[in-house]
Parts: structure tokens; sequence; C-alpha cells
């Protein structure tokens, strides 16, 4: 299992106008390979953008962020960052983090 963080800036669409205006592109990434979930960032002040994606494996992770990083260029975004995590399975379930439990 794998955490991606993604940020990057992006000028052009916060808040309630990205909301409305990425419906369809949240959709599609629920069809992403290994995908089990996504929250969407966004840092309104700096005009960053940006996401935390927990993945079933570091390729579809990884695959994943190549794509990505060249859609948001074409979206007009910069600066983009992406950082691939382990996670540490035994603590964020005793914080209650959205990992699936053992069994």
């Amino acid at each position: 299992m794998k955490l991606l963080q993604v940020d990057f800036a992006y000028p052009n669409l916060m808040g309630s106008t990205l909301s409305e205006g990425m419906i369809e592109l949240a959709n599609s990434i629920n069809d992403e390979a290994g995908l089990i979930w996504k929250i969407w960032t966004e840092q309104i002040k700096d005009k960053r953008g940006g996401g935390i994606y927990l993945f079933d494996s570091e390729a579809n992770a990884e695959r994943y962020l190549q794509m990505h990083s060249k859609r948001l260029q074409t979206m007009g975004a910069s600066d983009i960052r992406g950082i691939i995590f382990d996670v540490n399975l035994p603590l964020t379930r005793i914080n209650q983090g959205p990992v699936p439990q053992e069994g």
C-alpha cells in the first residue's frame, strides 16, 4: 500500500469553482488502476492545489504520478511536486486512518 502526495501551483480554480469544474475529472480518477481513495486538497491563499491518494502498489502510484503530472501541466499547473510514501499500517489503524483493517 502506497500513499501519493501531490501539490502544485494552480491559479485558475479554487473552492466551489474547483468543486464544480472538476466533477468529471474526479469521477474519472475512480477508474485509475490500483486507486483506493483520494482526498482533494487546496490552499487558497497560496493558490496551490493537490491531492492525497492511497494506491495498492508503488507501480500504480508511480504510473499515476507520471500521467497526472503531464495532465496538470496541460491544465496550467506549475511547480508540480509528487512524493510516494510507505504507509505504516499498524500505527495508521490505531489513529483510525482510512486503510483496510487486518483480516
